[in-house]
């Protein structure tokens, strides 16, 4: 069965989606800065790609991965691409890998900047910005002197003579501690680094040497943005398991992220009822999910877990598994996204159960009018005072429940004298910006309200588009066009429902409206009286004491008022 994107609740943070069948197999793997409307994106009228409504048609659900920043997000999808090969993927011509730090295995080390490390080698990445790994790598030669190339000649290279290496071919004495400073960098503990770098930028400023400053000045920010850390790809897990939960209630979620090799490779996610304990929800799901293969020879945890699980777990690795519940470091910060994941998973799941009662009416007022579904209602209302404070509201129904995002209020425009017109000018300015027509539309109202929007709806050549009702309160009767009135009955709920949250939404915003003109001065208020009239009616009666005390034969006299706008004045004072 397709995805429908209207039921897609996705988090509005970054990180990749995977298009998915029903078995498991992944479709197509892309990344976002905004999970949610990038995935929405994919259903919409006009998509930007050609293969999009193929993809949507062939996918089942639509998951998704969670991380803390876009750059994560970028090289997790790569990752994800390269193990799963999804088939709407296969058109990427772009295979090229993001660079690594490497320390080579060697007499001397080397440090590197390569795309293909060699296998014995210490690695860092990879990192998205190429240019930022190259600035760390020349801020680390010109610090510690960490040669970068094999020298052979007998004085050495000129990187030697410029200070960029320290020549361990000629004097290895220190080297190795050079070296070891220099992992000690990469491995996250800059601190001293740039502490020295921060006292040589201030020292270059207090000499005008504000050139040389600025230089110093990116050396740090390049060393902060590749040593983030990135969560996507480490040395640190090479056969590790990372194990998030949360719940909403009684509704749980645990999700396990699977990194292999120091790359993230995917995720599982197990929904379960919750009962307070989640040391024994974790155990739960672990006794499942490993039931049939292999742990990993690291699990990472939220919170411990009984000896008897570790014992188990032991004996179906056939070996030693480190259980840890980490609390820094790149480990902890795995853990963390696993559990920010099973956070987005068990939000999700809460809201789809939530949601059946509220389907269950939709589903039930859509069979009432003999439609196919009802996912989607907007209901008008209008609201005022003897004609003061003319305004309409519109509230939206998704699957039953509030779409508190498509709420929108109107002031009336126009000098429309009743209910209808009002209601007429709102529908009009809300069909002229909707984009996606709904299910229904409903009004608060009978049978004129029905012929209003029937006459509107000619008007704009609309008649065959959208699907409209009208709700009067006498009865709860429910008018449609050509058809005979229906008297709701519990199967109805939803349009009753839609109309009384018009009613309240539409009520509020009058209020509000109200008690702001309460407040305000009442000549401020009178039509026809704008800030320039004003200002010269204040100018010839000397102030607001003379307008109130002058009649309508002194205010007309006055210029550029004349007696209609006269009348109106007194009107509003008195």
């Amino acid at each position: 069965m397709p995805v429908d994107g209207q039921s897609l609740d996705l988090p509005a943070k970054p990180g990749v989606y995977l298009f998915k069948r029903n078995d498991e197999r992944v479709m197509y793997v892309g990344k976002a800065t905004v999970l949610r409307d990038r995935v929405r994106s994919y259903f919409s009228k006009n998509p930007d790609r050609a293969m999009i409504p193929s993809l949507v048609e062939a996918a089942d659900h639509v998951d998704c991965i969670v991380t803390q920043n876009p750059s994560e997000a970028l090289m997790l999808e790569r990752q994800l691409i390269r193990k799963h090969k999804p088939r709407y993927n296969s058109l990427l011509k772009d295979d090229k890998s993001y660079p690594f730090i490497a320390i080579t295995n060697e007499e001397f080390p080397r440090i590197l900047y390569t795309r293909h490390p060699p296998e014995d080698a210490k690695i860092w990445g990879p990192f998205p910005d190429v240019g930022a790994a190259k600035r760390v790598i020349q801020v680390l030669r010109y610090e510690f002197g960490i040669r970068d190339k094999d020298c052979k000649g007998e004085d050495g290279c000129m990187s030697r003579h410029i200070g960029l290496c320290k020549g361990p071919c000629h004097d290895p004495d220190g080297y190795p501690n050079i070296v070891k400073a220099v992992i000690g960098v990469l491995d996250g503990d800059a601190r001293v680094l740039i502490e020295s770098l921060q006292r040589e930028m201030d020292e270059a400023s207090q000499r005008m040497a504000f050139e040389n400053a600025a230089k110093i000045r990116d050396m740090i920010a390049a060393i902060h943005k590749t040593l983030s850390q990135q969560i996507i790809h480490s040395r640190f897990y090479q056969d590790c398991d990372a194990i998030g939960f949360s719940s909403h209630g009684d509704i749980g979620t645990v999700v396990i992220l699977h990194t292999r090799e120091g790359t993230i490779q995917g995720q599982v996610q197990y929904p379960l009822i919750h009962r307070g304990d989640i040391m024994e929800s974790i155990a739960l799901i672990l006794s499942e999910h490993y039931a049939s293969r292999r742990p990993p020879r690291t699990l990472l945890l939220p919170t411990p877990v009984s000896e008897w699980m570790e014992h188990w777990l032991t004996e179906r690795r056939n070996g030693a598994i480190e259980i840890r519940v980490p609390q820094r470091g790149e480990l902890a910060k795995l853990q963390a996204m696993a559990d920010s994941n099973a956070r987005i998973q068990a939000e999700r799941n809460a809201k789809r159960k939530s949601g059946s009662i509220e389907q269950v009416a939709a589903d039930d007022a859509a069979n009432l009018l003999g439609m196919d579904s009802l996912n989607y209602i907007v209901c008008f209302d209008m609201a005022q005072l003897q004609g003061e404070e003319r305004v309409g509201a519109s509230v939206a129904m998704r699957y039953g429940r509030p779409l508190k995002e498509e709420y929108r209020t109107y002031k009336v425009k126009t000098d429309a004298p009743d209910d209808l017109r009002m209601m007429r000018e709102v529908i009009e300015r809300w069909i002229r910006k909707q984009e996606d027509w709904p299910d229904l539309v409903l009004l608060d109202g009978g049978e004129t309200h029905l012929n209003m929007m029937r006459d509107l709806l000619n008007d704009l050549e609309l008649s065959d588009s959208i699907t409209y009702a009208a709700l009067a309160k006498k009865e709860e009767t429910l008018y449609r066009p050509n058809e005979a009135p229906i008297i709701l009955d519990r199967r109805g709920r939803l349009f009753i429902h839609a109309r009384d949250e018009a009613h309240r939404f539409v009520n509020r915003f009058h209020r509000k409206r109200r008690a702001r003109s309460a407040i305000a001065d009442p000549l401020e208020t009178v039509p026809g009286l704008g800030a320039k009239k004003l200002q010269s009616l204040l100018r010839h009666f000397g102030g607001r004491k003379g307008i109130e005390h002058a009649t309508a034969k002194d205010l007309a006299s006055a210029p550029g008022i004349g007696p209609t706008l006269a009348e109106r004045i007194i009107e509003h004072l008195h």
